[in-house]
């Protein structure tokens, strides 16, 4: 079994990041309507990021792990560990003020909310893939040498490849959000009060 392990860790990454769009998407409109909504947002992710990444890795590091078996703790591993959070985090920021934004700019626009919004997922997760390989291409770091680059010209299947996954990636994306944009809402359920109809769902 420890074998294809990675395999499910990978998956669960994909699962994880690949809901959290629509997540977010739903929750900061349940949350919306006043300009601070988007605010709350962004704290309920904290709060999930202080859980998941703050109290786990402490309770793993200091109570279940035994004192020879921890870390080494250095300048280099704990600065770009840092940063690697700090990314995440802003990713999770950006994508609630893009999603903001883009409503905003969509009803001003005297168009349906969800026009630009329909863009937003498929171009974060068509643009990360080819963002994280010319990285790759030009970072190489190694241990003690953060600042180490260097460039070795890959294959033509290589670009064809970053250039695929990334149109891909936004096509399935697009499509997805196109059909949920074309998906008449919910008609309200009636609601009787003292015997008769609501005023809001009588017609």
């Amino acid at each position: 079994m420890n074998k294809y392990e990675w395999l499910f860790w990978v998956g669960l990454a994909g699962l994880s990041w690949g809901t959290y769009v629509p997540l977010i998407f739903y929750g900061g409109n349940e949350l919306g309507g006043k300009p601070a909504s988007r605010i709350l947002a962004i704290l309920c992710v904290g709060v999930a990021y202080f859980l998941i990444g703050v109290v786990f890795p402490l309770v793993y590091l200091y109570v279940w792990t035994p004192a020879e078996q921890r870390p080494e703790m250095n300048t280099n591993g704990l600065l770009f560990s840092g940063l690697a959070g700090a990314a995440g985090a802003l990713g999770a920021i950006c994508v609630i003020f893009a999603s903001k934004s883009a409503t905003q700019a969509a009803v001003q626009a005297q168009l349906p909310p969800a026009t630009y919004r329909l863009y937003i997922a498929p171009m974060i997760f068509g643009l990360a893939p080819v963002i994280n390989t010319v990285v790759s291409l030009f970072w190489h770091p190694n241990k003690g040498q953060p600042l180490h680059f260097g460039f070795d010209m890959p294959g033509w299947k290589l670009w064809v490849g970053i250039i695929l996954v990334g149109i891909g990636a936004a096509l399935v994306l697009f499509s997805k959000e196109e059909a949920e944009s074309h998906k008449s809402p919910a008609k309200p359920q009636p609601v009787a009060v003292a015997g008769k109809l609501s005023p809001e769902t009588s017609s």
